[in-house]
């Protein structure tokens, strides 16, 4: 029996390794919370509709114009205010009777005693016929046919008038100005005033520039006496004029 037992196991294929068992994958923990979920909000018939409808009356059928719109019933009293009652009208009333007119005898009797109308003047300037309004065109004396033709108008005249009045005020203002800075004729006694004031102030800078020194060796001593130089010149300048005229003006500055 044992070499038996020994043969056997010596033909027989080696045992093959166990494989692992397969994962079911990743499995949420609320999974069994979503499905409840799902079918708590599921609606009932969804797409087949209710099992039992309502159906309606035999009574309740369509009848005929009971979709057309009906005006609401007249109020007795509106607003408050009493309807006036119906009225007969009086013996005096006398109804309006429409007249049936007759617009073609009418229009006949229009154009027969009517004015006819007057013939456009047309101007043709091609061989080939065209023609235009001659009145629009310039050429026919329309203008100076008007009564108001050659006259001033209105606006001219009064544009025309304040530009005169205008012109006068500022001649005027011109003359007021020049009265106002009119010469002035210096008395004598004021001429013998400036002349001695004049005179002092000559004097004065004379005596001035003949204590300056001889030598003027500095840039100051040259000036200053140039400055003494020219101030004497002008003064010697007024004196003599002043004593030369008589009569001296002065304008009002």
């Amino acid at each position: 029996m044992a070499t038996q037992s020994a043969q056997e196991g010596a033909c027989d294929p080696p045992p093959r390794p166990k494989q692992p068992a397969k994962s079911d994958g990743y499995i949420s923990k609320l999974r069994e919370l979503v499905k409840h979920e799902a079918e708590k909000n599921k609606s009932q018939w969804k797409t087949m509709g209710p099992a039992k409808v309502a159906v309606p009356s035999p009574n309740d059928f369509l009848q005929k114009r009971s979709k057309e719109p009906r005006l609401a019933p007249k109020k007795k009293e509106e607003d408050g205010k009493k309807l006036l009652p119906l009225s007969v009208p009086p013996r005096t009333y006398h109804p309006v009777t429409r007249i049936k007119k007759n617009f073609i005898s009418k229009n006949a009797i229009a154009v027969m005693t009517g004015e006819p109308k007057k013939p456009r003047h047309f101007c043709v300037d091609t061989r080939q016929g065209d023609k235009y309004l001659l009145e629009p065109s310039g050429l026919f004396p329309k203008y100076i046919n008007k009564k108001n033709y050659g006259i001033l108008p209105k606006y001219v005249t009064q544009r025309n008038e304040e530009m005169k009045r205008e012109e006068e005020e500022y001649q005027a203002s011109v003359l007021e100005q020049l009265r106002k800075k009119a010469m002035k004729v210096l008395s004598e006694e004021e001429r013998t005033n400036i002349l001695k004031a004049l005179k002092k102030n000559w004097e004065e800078l004379n005596r001035a520039y003949q204590g300056l020194p001889i030598v003027t060796d500095t840039r100051y001593k040259q000036m200053h006496k140039e400055e003494l130089e020219l101030k004497l010149k002008q003064l010697e300048h007024d004196i003599a004029a002043i004593e030369k005229h008589k009569s001296v003006y002065i304008a009002n500055v």
